[in-house]
């Protein structure tokens, strides 16, 4: 999808670069054709979706 060299990383990797960034409409499209959602939610190149993997307020630690 991009002209990296060497190739971009796999869309399961952690290391594609930012290819644009909307942060007010909550989304970064990367250059491995993935789109990331601000609610950490995706969308990959093969249409496939990943679920928001949110942290509930219960669970988050309180700093004292």
């Amino acid at each position: 999808m991009c002209s990296h060299r060497p190739l971009c990383p796999s869309a399961d990797s952690n290391a594609p670069h930012i290819v644009s960034a909307h942060p007010e409409q909550g989304w970064t499209l990367l250059c491995n054709g993935a789109i990331v959602f601000d609610d950490s939610g995706e969308l990959l190149p093969d249409g496939s979706v990943v679920a928001p993997h949110r942290v509930f307020a219960q669970q988050l630690a309180v700093a004292a």
